[in-house]
């Protein structure tokens, strides 16, 4: 047990670094929390994931069709870079810490690292269209706990992610087409 001299100031008021962590109290328990943190903890080591993959591939792209992914791909990488805050945010309103260390996101990320050679550019398109699929379905792994736990802003951020990658990923994919 803390003694009071340990918790006070000598204002008297508490001191932060000392208090215990307050549990959050916004109407989903404690085990709800706790499993959506960890799908959106996932959530977030694949968006960081692809986004270092797709900024690999925006510096290394190469071909007739350089100016134009260049340019897509730092539309994408720039999307994904403004998404990861916000998975962040949530998981810390949930209660708990995000992940931020490349060793978390390795073991919690279902997407493997970008290629050590860069590939060629179809080949490049071909994996971020993998990628965002990968990621729309980590989201969607997570919206049933959301939607279960009535937690109303996760689902919406769940939703926002799943039609940004699924609509990514189609426009990857029609680059494919012959």
């Amino acid at each position: 047990m803390a003694k009071k001299s340990d918790t006070l100031k000598p204002s008297g008021r508490s001191n932060p670094a000392r208090r215990s962590v307050h549990v959050p109290n916004i109407g989903i328990g404690d085990k709800d929390r706790q499993a959506i943190a960890d799908g959106l903890a996932r959530l977030l080591a694949d968006t960081y994931t692809l986004y270092l993959t797709t900024h690999n591939f925006h510096w290394n792209v190469t071909g007739p069709m350089f100016n134009s992914l260049h340019a897509m791909f730092m539309l994408q990488y720039t999307e994904l870079w403004n998404a990861v805050d916000p998975i962040a945010e949530r998981i810390r309103s949930l209660g708990h810490a995000a992940p931020g260390s490349y060793a978390q996101f390795s073991k919690l990320s279902s997407l493997k690292d970008a290629p050590a050679v860069p590939p060629r550019a179809m080949a490049m398109v071909a994996l971020l269209a993998d990628g965002h699929e990968a990621v729309a379905r980590t989201a969607r792994s997570v919206f049933p706990l959301a939607d279960a736990a009535n937690d109303q802003p996760t689902a919406d951020l769940l939703t926002q992610r799943m039609d940004v990658h699924e609509k990514t990923a189609w426009m990857l994919r029609v680059l494919l087409e012959d």
